[in-house]
């Protein structure tokens, strides 16, 4: 006959009761910081919990409307992109790390767009399932904080720009205007006057935002080779779009990636037209990553604190949910780190 295995037994109020010699109405008080007990009795009802290791069932709060111990974050982009996106993948760690300190869980979710997103926190809401939520993403045109405050679902925008969302809401941001003038501006010094954004999905805000900010500044310089294409951040859609503008008539001396995946597709697809990485032509990444060190040449990228950004949104979701009122966060603005993929362009470029 198979052995049976049982599970280990967790500790409940009537254990603590038992051990500190007191009654499970005094444990529920003296546990839920109610009165109804001596100080005396709470610390020492807490101290024989933690013996214990003793902790609240999650189920048990949701039962009394303390809430779930979760919070939630959806992404509504392509899964297959997902895998291979440095972006999320630290900031993912960066929120779980924000999280850790008070012990609650993240709920984590890939949807096919934001109608399905707005689905899922409306299931959330009437479940119960989460007590806030990170959102990630924001859109031009986007459904999503009006439902959040409709629906009194606490919640961070991650990525916003301050102004454009609702003051319920908080806001933790980064200044993508200002990092795309910067890089205009060193690959303008290094003589770059035919630039292509290879960009991200079109419907972003800041896509939108990156898209804006290289028209004005190729407008202020006078630069007419200057324009965006949007993709959908996958290495194949990075590679064709280097194809695209490396063959034209006109070709690019300075190429800008939205992240690194595409970036490193870009040099395989450069040199397989016989094109010299930066002799003819300089790529910028947008993500600094491990894979820009992979490539030859390494790539020129855009770095900043990742898991720093994931922590703040965490700090700021925990922050509503203690019932401090909502605000807007700006992280660093990401910095230009240089290293082979740029160069001087062509004479006569």
């Amino acid at each position: 006959m198979p052995v049976r295995r049982s599970s280990a037994r967790r500790p409940t109020m009537k254990d603590i009761a038992q051990r500190a010699g007191v009654s499970e109405s005094a444990v529920s008080f003296a546990l839920n910081d109610r009165p109804g007990v001596s100080d005396i009795t709470r610390d020492r009802v807490r101290r024989v919990a933690e013996q214990l290791g003793w902790r609240p069932s999650a189920a048990a709060r949701q039962l009394s409307g303390e809430g779930s111990a979760t919070v939630g974050l959806v992404v509504a982009r392509p899964a297959d992109t997902l895998g291979v996106d440095s972006f999320f993948l630290q900031l993912i760690s960066g929120i779980q790390e924000g999280l850790a300190s008070r012990h609650l869980g993240l709920l984590f979710q890939v949807v096919e767009d934001v109608d399905d997103e707005c689905e899922v926190y409306r299931r959330w809401w009437a479940e119960r399932r989460v007590d806030g939520v990170l959102v990630v993403d924001p859109r031009t045109d986007d459904p999503r904080p009006g439902l959040l405050a409709e629906l009194g679902l606490p919640a961070v925008i991650i990525g916003g720009v301050p102004g454009r969302q609702r003051p319920d809401l908080s806001t933790v941001w980064a200044d993508d205007a200002g990092a795309m003038a910067a890089v205009v501006d060193r690959l303008y010094a290094l003589g770059h006057r035919h630039i292509v954004h290879i960009a991200g999905l079109p419907d972003l805000a800041h896509t939108e935002r990156r898209i804006r900010t290289l028209r004005a500044e190729a407008e202020r310089r006078g630069l007419t080779g200057v324009r965006s294409l949007t993709t959908d951040y996958s290495d194949t859609e990075g590679a064709a779009a280097a194809r695209s503008v490396l063959t034209s008539p006109d070709p690019p001396t300075a190429l800008v990636y939205d992240n690194d995946v595409m970036a490193v597709a870009g040099v395989a697809a450069a040199s397989a037209l016989g094109f010299s990485v930066p002799g003819d032509v300089s790529i910028v990444a947008w993500e600094d990553s491990a894979l820009c060190r992979m490539v030859h040449p390494w790539l020129s990228a855009l770095t900043r604190d990742t898991l720093a950004f994931g922590r703040t949104a965490a700090t700021e979701l925990l922050s509503l949910l203690d019932g401090a009122p909502a605000r807007t966060v700006q992280v660093p603005v990401p910095r230009l780190i240089e290293r082979e993929s740029t160069g001087t362009a062509k004479s006569g470029a």
